[in-house]
């Protein structure tokens, strides 16, 4: 398989795809389900809660703060994770798009 040529599109769209990457596994969403539900926790909680093993748990973590989705902030011995709004409304403005796109498609006849 080929190198992604990321510098081909624009910024937004890397963006996008990012996330898009990240939450393209089922313990990633049930992670971010779960952080929605409690608005922050530790990993440990994550853990109990989806039944994965915390070393497991803790890559999925990684995924889902590196392409911007969660934030970690330390305390004490243990990082306590929420969600990033700003990373769902880019997210949000994106699927927006389509569906304004959709609707407008329609009214005409598609192949």
């Amino acid at each position: 398989m080929g190198i992604t040529k990321t510098h081909h599109f624009t910024e937004e769209q890397n963006e996008i795809a990012t996330v898009l990457k990240a939450l393209a596994h089922p313990a990633r969403v049930a992670i971010i389900e779960y952080l929605l539900s409690v608005e922050t926790c530790i990993c440990n909680d994550i853990v109990a809660e989806i039944n994965l093993a915390q070393p497991t748990v803790s890559q999925h973590l990684k995924e889902l703060k590196n392409a911007g989705i969660i934030q970690g902030e330390v305390e004490g011995k243990t990082v306590c994770y929420c969600i990033n709004p700003e990373s769902f409304k880019k997210m949000e403005t994106f699927i927006d798009q389509i569906f304004h796109k959709i609707h407008q498609q329609n009214s005409s006849k598609c192949c």
